[in-house]
């Protein structure tokens, strides 16, 4: 979350973004798409990407993407919308391919600022549209950062509300949805990015100012792989997305906001592997991001090795937007740094 400034005029916020940059150098990469900006003009309202390949028709993938003053926004990779589900206070968002159950999207809900929740949405993936399921209650304190996985035919969500107390839930899918804690965590201040490695159960969170946190499967004590040292790492540390690479290897890439660039590290021993920064070319370029998603894969021919997507707070002046990035492009600049 970045810090509140007043929104007095787009020149003020043009003068923020061209402020130099404090951490090591980044290489450049440019956006070829964006989405329409969220409604929620003159408001920090974007905040977070979640990505569905549709693996018969890439090009037909979805992204379902907060307005965090507004609700759910489903949009196409050319960044049209697809549908809007109205529910104002829906911070984060991810989703899970679940088979015979479906696509189920889930939001970490913080309408009620003691009392957490979940809310869960199924995904019609033919029209890219939402159905509300419902709430589940996830703890108290005012819900945040959210991410999930499939554990057989299980899903399980894990929730990072402002208070740092890490929730591990188990999501029963019935007619009236229903959540039971497995497991609790903790990191002492304010966390938001959250992501799991499908592989092996592997949690990672982003405590803010301090850095990225790695909690084993079963664990309830975690590791700090990724301090905030003001260079690779430039508080908020913000969203965070894994793309695996057979058993336990790939990339983890977080969002440094502090400085609008984004760090990747290689897995599984975080080394890190390279910072790039979303430039100005054919789409504008992306400042102060909160949530970032990235998948491998082929999406059509204008992402043919993968997609990133990136929230970009500052978006020009206009409403916030996502900046869509191919991939295969920012491991060229890193191959090349």
């Amino acid at each position: 979350m970045r810090s509140t400034l007043p929104i007095l005029a787009s020149v003020s916020l043009a003068a923020c973004a061209t402020t130099p940059m404090p951490g090591d150098p980044a290489v450049p990469v440019y956006a070829v798409a964006e989405t329409v900006p969220v409604a929620t003009a003159n408001e920090d309202a974007a905040d977070d990407p979640a990505i569905w390949r549709n693996a018969a028709s890439p090009s037909d993938s979805l992204i379902v993407a907060t307005d965090k003053k507004g609700g759910l926004y489903v949009y196409g990779l050319d960044g049209e919308v697809k549908s809007f589900s109205e529910h104002p206070a829906l911070n984060n968002v991810d989703l899970v391919d679940m088979g015979d159950m479906g696509v189920i999207v889930f939001a970490s809900d913080r309408s009620g600022p003691t009392n957490a929740g979940i809310m869960l949405y199924r995904l019609d993936t033919t029209n890219g549209t939402l159905a509300k399921l419902g709430r589940v209650a996830s703890g108290p304190g005012e819900a945040y950062g959210i991410c999930g996985t499939r554990r057989g035919n299980t899903l399980v969500v894990y929730t990072a509300p402002k208070s740092g107390r890490i929730g591990e839930w188990e999501i029963a899918l019935d007619a009236a949805p229903a959540a039971r804690e497995l497991r609790t965590m903790q990191v002492r201040t304010q966390p938001e990015g959250c992501v799991v490695d499908h592989r092996n159960g592997t949690l990672y969170i982003g405590e803010e100012d301090v850095g990225i946190w790695r909690f084993r499967s079963d664990a309830t004590t975690g590791e700090l792989v990724a301090e905030v040292d003001g260079r690779k790492l430039v508080a908020d540390v913000e969203g965070l997305a894994l793309v695996p690479d057979g058993t336990d290897g790939g990339w983890l890439y977080a969002s440094s906001q502090g400085d609008n660039t984004y760090m990747r590290y290689a897995l599984p021993d975080m080394t890190p592997a390279g910072r790039f920064r979303i430039a100005k070319g054919a789409f504008g370029s992306a400042e102060e991001t909160d949530g970032i998603e990235a998948m491998a894969g082929d999406f059509g021919p204008a992402f043919p090795g993968g997609l990133f997507i990136a929230q970009d707070g500052m978006n020009e002046g206009k409403a916030q937007n996502f900046k869509l990035v191919p991939l295969a492009e920012i491991e060229k600049a890193l191959a090349t740094e």
